[in-house]
């Protein structure tokens, strides 16, 4: 097994940063095509460590920050023609004449606005463009969004099509959608010359934040990092109850934390988790679920979240690493209560660990793995002791490289090193095509006024009661979830709905972290739960099946942004004392709530026999809700009231246990 752990590890190791899927759905470049992929991406890394260092290649000082945007543009976002096929049926091997053309127009564009980004600002091209750069901006607005629909898929193409073209029709639209009109050629302008559409805030956060950590995530899958987290976990939780479905939560939180994609990391770590977990007795829909749900949450846990947490830092104006910081505490929570599921459905059906024989040693992982340890370690301190958050990645992405060069079997030789770097370029080719698309969004709320307006409307409709705003919230969150990469959905429910919730009072950082997790609910939320899918094709099981499991395992996921909105100590916002209260009866309650799931509880045993069974659960599960409810903020109850009303329901759910216990043929498993 541990040497079976090994391989499947090296085999995704091996690959770039995109992963099993991205093979796929990617052309495989070679040759010309190869080279300037790596040449473009090569300069794109360069450019942006320029840029932030201000090592000064150009002129003697640095660039504007627009002319190094669209510089990034220029070298990135034509790319995706080359990277991504227009449609499934086209060739994953030869590149066709029209994205030829597409990929030159779309670099042509960029180097336009690139030479003439002080014109720009000195001329006020943003109202006052000159017929050159409008057909320009015209000729860039297609090629973007034929890149964003390659890149983000059709839904977010439609959305950001009507969004980019709302300012031409925005004076005849029905009241609370109605805004400032625009000509279509001054629409067209502003998007590519205003600091507020295609330049912004997501393109912005592009350049100063996500190219560093996308660049960190690729090399730490590239040179091992797959490996050591699975033999991690597996030598830490694989001999234990339930072992394979522990060893899945662990090796995904960590690995989804650094890929910040979800279905890469059902591929990844999914491989190898799922067919233990089926070995050990779990059922396939179980096995697919759990991966599901832990590969999901991975995207949630620091140090690395994703893009779309350096989005959420730009749109705050904050510190990264106050961000992860606040999102810790929670993603902890969900992985914790998946945990305690896993514990009880193992007790439930007695289901044992793998042998210890059979499994890597701990020692040993730690031995070859040290350098991961490090490097994290280095990462950490740079984001939030130094406060050195742009150029935190690029440093621990060179203390990695220069260790894993002492690696003989990770060593870069300068073909790997050529790979390496085109999946890095892969990854942000799509990224600043998708960003910059989505910020055409933005633009065109900017420039008509509609978000200030829509804000008022959107409290209007709710009534004045943020609650039902809340839930307004949240479903928004998941129906754009369900057709949208987590990144395009938070941007647009940023400019939305974050204002109306942050002017009823509630906490900013916990509104904008509500919406990035209700964005991802649909991951493992039926009809569309993608994680859940895929996974099930890993466990040859029914995809329905696994995502109403997903669902059910995950469901820590729906309710603890509510806790956290309602009251920001949960997300470390607040006096200490109470910080310390609302975590520590959170972590009980989320634990009687998993306990209540699965039927079984830690010292009490089997609670899902008959109808007093069924009785325990129900009192068991709003007894946990009671614990996990965070007392002050907006709830009007006293913590010492809903300790006292979860205690007692507690009680009241061990006393039915008991008697189902007692008057069932089944004998209770004990813990």
């Amino acid at each position: 097994m541990s040497q079976s752990i090994n391989n499947e590890a090296a085999e995704k190791t091996e690959q770039p940063a995109g992963a099993a899927e991205e093979q796929a759905r990617l052309r495989q470049l070679s040759g010309f095509w190869k080279g300037v992929a790596i040449a473009l991406g090569s300069l794109a890394i360069f450019l942006s460590l320029n840029q932030l260092l201000n090592w000064g290649f150009f002129i003697g000082h640095q660039l504007l920050d627009t002319a190094y945007l669209y510089s990034l543009g220029a070298l990135l976002i034509g790319l995706v023609f080359i990277y991504v096929p227009a449609t499934g049926k086209s060739s994953r091997i030869r590149v066709p004449w029209y994205d030829v053309v597409a990929f030159l127009i779309t670099i042509a564009v960029f180097c336009y606005f690139t030479l003439n980004a002080y014109r720009i600002i000195s001329e006020a091209w943003e109202f006052m463009a000159p017929p050159t750069a409008v057909m320009v901006s015209i000729a860039g607005w297609l090629m973007l969004l034929e890149a964003t629909r390659r890149a983000g898929g059709t839904a977010v193409f439609v959305v950001v099509a009507l969004f980019s073209l709302y300012p031409v029709f925005a004076e005849v639209m029905p009241g609370p959608i109605s805004g400032l009109g625009q000509d279509f050629e001054t629409t067209m302008a502003y998007h590519f010359t205003s600091s507020e559409s295609v330049l912004g805030i997501p393109m912005r956060a592009f350049g100063e934040l996500v190219i560093g950590f996308v660049m960190f995530g690729a090399v730490l899958q590239f040179t091992g990092a797959a490996e050591f987290f699975n033999n991690l976990a597996f030598a830490a939780f694989g001999k234990v109850r339930g072992g394979p479905a522990k060893v899945s939560i662990a090796a995904s939180g960590l690995m989804g934390s650094v890929s910040g994609s979800v279905v890469s990391n059902v591929l990844t770590t999914g491989v190898v988790t799922i067919p233990a977990m089926k070995r050990t007795g779990f059922s396939a829909k179980y096995a697919a679920g759990v991966e599901a749900c832990a590969s999901t949450g991975g995207v949630l846990m620091p140090p690395i979240m994703g893009a779309t947490a350096f989005v959420m830092a730009a749109f705050l104006g904050i510190p990264y690493g106050q961000i992860a910081i606040a999102a810790a505490i929670p993603s902890i929570l969900f992985y914790f209560a998946l945990f305690m599921q896993i514990d009880g459905y193992a007790a439930r059906h007695n289901l044992k660990g793998l042998p210890e024989a059979e499994l890597p040693s701990l020692r040993k992982t730690f031995m070859e793995g040290w350098q991961y340890i490090i490097v994290f370690v280095v990462l950490i301190w740079l984001l939030l002791v130094e406060q050195i958050e742009a150029l935190a990645p690029f440093y621990s992405t060179a203390l990695l490289l220069i260790i894993n060069q002492f690696s003989p079997k990770y060593r870069l030789s300068w073909k790997k090193l050529g790979n390496l770097i085109l999946g890095v370029t892969a990854s942000l080719s799509e990224l600043a095509a998708l960003l910059a698309g989505v910020g055409l969004i933005i633009g065109a709320m900017s420039v008509t006024g509609l978000a200030g307006t829509l804000a008022n409307d959107l409290i209007y409709l709710a009534g004045d009661n943020v609650y039902v705003l809340l839930v307004m919230g949240a479903i928004t969150s998941f129906i754009f979830g369900m057709g949208m990469t987590i990144t395009a959905c938070y941007i647009f429910l940023a400019i939305v709905l974050a204002p109306p919730l942050i002017a009823s009072g509630f906490d900013p950082l916990a509104v904008h972290l509500f919406m990035m997790y209700w964005g991802m609910v649909s991951f493992i939320t039926p009809p569309v739960s993608l994680a859940s899918f895929v996974a099930a094709g890993l466990a040859g099981a029914r995809p329905v099946e696994v995502g109403m499991q997903s669902m059910r395992l995950g469901s820590t996921m729906y309710f603890v942004p509510f806790f956290f909105v309602l009251n920001p100590a949960l997300i470390l916002r607040g006096d200490g004392m109470d910080v310390f209260v609302v975590i520590l009866t959170a972590i009980i309650g989320l634990a009687l709530i998993a306990s209540a799931l699965e039927g079984y509880l830690l010292k009490v045993g089997r609670m899902d026999q008959g109808i007093m069974g069924r009785l325990a659960r129900l009192c068991l599960f709003f007894g946990g809700l009671m614990f996990a409810l965070p007392a002050g903020g907006d709830i009007d109850f006293t913590n010492f009231e809903l300790l006292s009303t979860g205690i007692v329901l507690t009680l009241i759910s061990i006393f039915f246990a008991k008697i189902s216990q007692r008057t069932s043929s089944v004998p209770a498993r004990m813990a």
